[in-house]
């Protein structure tokens, strides 16, 4: 152990031993008789007899060896020990107050950083709802967000360097929690000139022709398995090209009739210029969302989250049957 660590621990090791060989308790009744200068009203204050408070203090006197009162007819006045020990004890009880205080408020989820890695836009949906009423209800924690690639995701939560990330599907992941949240049905972004843009719904069989662009970075890889999985059905396969741009850009490109490109219907909500999302028609479309996250991670910001999910998640099943 470093010289550092000696005098830290060594530090620690003596208030331990002071608060063995001491029992603070009878501080209140030190802080009430100076602050009402009475022992009589420390005592109505605290609700007690006024003999057990001048015998507390008496007692507390006796064993720190200095007297804090000067008695007499007029009540207690504090001595120039008395007014000492008052002026250090109360700001070293006002600092573990504030302790308490946000340590508390950390564990109830009402400060600290949430590390959220995501593969979908935040632009609008569920995961925007979601993180939208935490900020509101928890201002104090820091929701930080993360692109990436659902591996690289699943490695961040594994390693701690994320609490929870949100993908598509709803399977098992080793070592992991999952929980489905939500669906999303899949559009395909076109350039408004495309000759499909005007359709109210397409099909894979629609698009068996077609070049599909998509990004070398998250989700990009998730998508071209979708686009293979999806039009194989029809023994075609497809001719995808990877471009070295991310999701918001590629958009753009699509828009200036580049290619075309499947995209969760939470991207509806961006306004691009040119664009025209078009929903696919069969049921296999529509995509479940899931929470992911480690059941070692203890952040209590990352459990409060979980219960805002799973809420939202079911008022937004009691809209949707309504509806």
């Amino acid at each position: 152990m470093s010289e550092e660590g000696a005098s830290r621990g060594g530090t620690i090791f003596e208030y331990i031993k002071l608060a063995r060989d001491f029992d603070l308790r009878p501080l209140r009744y030190v802080l009430a008789a100076a602050e009402h200068m009475s022992i009589r009203a420390a005592a109505e204050m605290l609700d007690v007899e006024p003999s057990s408070v001048s015998r507390a203090i008496r007692d507390f006197e006796d064993r720190i060896g200095v007297g804090f009162f000067e008695r007499g007819q007029f009540g207690v006045r504090l001595t120039d020990a008395g007014r000492k020990f008052i002026e250090q004890t109360v700001p070293a009880l006002q600092q573990i107050g504030h302790a308490i205080h946000h340590a508390g408020a950390a564990g109830r989820a009402e400060t600290g950083t949430l590390r959220v890695g995501v593969i979908s836009t935040l632009a609008g949906g569920f995961l925007r709802e979601l993180v939208s009423r935490y900020e509101a209800a928890y201002p104090g924690v820091w929701v930080d967000i993360y692109d990436g690639t659902r591996p690289e995701h699943i490695k961040g939560i594994r390693t701690r360097k994320l609490d929870i990330g949100f993908f598509t599907g709803n399977g098992e992941v080793k070592g992991c929690e999952t929980i489905e949240l939500w669906d999303e049905r899949v559009h395909i972004a076109m350039a408004r000139s495309h000759p499909l843009a005007r359709e109210k719904q397409i099909d894979w069989l629609q698009l068996r022709d077609e070049m599909f662009i998509i990004s070398r970075f998250g989700p990009g890889p998730e998508i071209r398995d979708y686009i293979v999985r999806r039009i194989c059905d029809y023994s075609t396969y497809p001719t995808i090209v990877y471009r070295d741009v991310h999701q918001d850009t590629l958009m753009h490109m699509v828009a200036m009739g580049k290619g075309i490109t499947p995209v969760a219907e939470a991207w509806s909500c961006v306004p691009f210029r040119d664009l025209s999302l078009i929903p696919l028609s069969a049921d296999a479309d529509i995509v479940p969302f899931s929470a992911v996250w480690s059941p070692r991670n203890d952040n209590p910001s990352l459990r409060r989250l979980i219960k805002f999910a799973e809420r939202l998640a079911t008022e937004s099943s009691r809209q949707n049957w309504l509806a």
